[in-house]
């Protein structure tokens, strides 16, 4: 354990991307699905030059849909999404509000026309977000997400999917990246899905960002999510209706996909 002013002396500097890469897949629950829009790698090292903490930033899969859905005037110069964070497991809990200290200061400084820093939570997985709300981060409420899953509960992306499906049924109609499987498919892969609730935080970084908050089309604020606000509907391959249940159904490890065989940022 490092006491409070250790962690404060440590360094945040940028980090080679392979270096990075080693350290997501070791210490995050889901590191091989990697940031494609990436553009700065943060690490925090400590004093004998160890890397502890990762953290990327850049954009999601569409840029542009996500900030114009929170603000009219905004584009994807405006704001940095956090793709990737993870600590070394030897942390001690308030380590990330320190961390998430450094790297607001590192973006004040180095990109100082940038308005806010946003993020996602994967209530799908069990994650309220706490981290973020330590911070002070603003919530602006959930949308639903979903993911697949074998019987054995390993966990498969959506995209990765619909690549199976392309694959073994061939190309057609509504086959397009990100297209779900039917229920013969469902079934003949015996794939069940899982929806559940993926958490928005967004923290203003200066006073324009801080008046823009107003005008968002978010109601931000601090109502903070809870364990008991996450919430999980199950398909199972053989059903064509969903069912409520009430603890997180997946193998919270990696998944299942052809992403470790790509480069970690094209």
């Amino acid at each position: 354990k490092y006491s409070l002013n250790d962690l404060k002396k440590f360094k945040l500097l940028n980090v080679p991307k392979r270096e990075a890469r080693i350290f997501i897949r070791k210490y995050h629950y889901s590191g091989y699905t990697m940031p494609r829009l990436t553009k700065i790698i943060l690490g925090w090292y400590n004093k004998n030059d160890e890397l502890i903490a990762v953290i990327t930033l850049g954009w999601g899969t569409r840029p542009l849909h996500t900030i114009k859905k929170l603000f009219n005037n905004c584009t994807t110069k405006d704001y940095y999404e956090i793709g990737k964070m993870c600590l070394h497991e030897d942390l001690q809990k308030n380590s990330e509000t320190i961390f998430l200290s450094q790297v607001t200061k590192y973006l004040k400084k180095n990109c100082p026309d940038l308005l806010f820093l946003f993020t996602w939570s994967d209530g799908i997985f069990g994650k309220a977000g706490y981290v973020y709300q330590a911070f002070n981060m603003l919530y602006g409420g959930y949308i639903i997400t979903d993911v697949y899953s074998d019987n054995n509960g390993k966990r498969y992306h959506p995209r990765t999917i619909s690549g199976i499906i392309k694959k073994k049924y061939g190309l057609k109609k509504g086959n397009a990246l990100g297209s779900r499987p039917d229920f013969k498919q469902r079934k003949d892969l015996k794939l069940n899905r899982i929806k559940g609730k993926q958490f928005k935080y967004i923290l203003p970084l200066n006073k324009k960002s801080k008046k823009l908050i107003k005008l968002s089309n978010t109601n931000w604020n601090v109502n903070y999510p809870k364990d008991k606000d996450l919430s999980w509907y199950l398909l199972e391959h053989s059903e064509k209706k969903y069912k409520k249940i009430f603890s997180c159904p997946l193998y919270i490890g990696e998944y299942q996909n052809d992403f470790k065989d790509l480069p970690l940022f094209n």
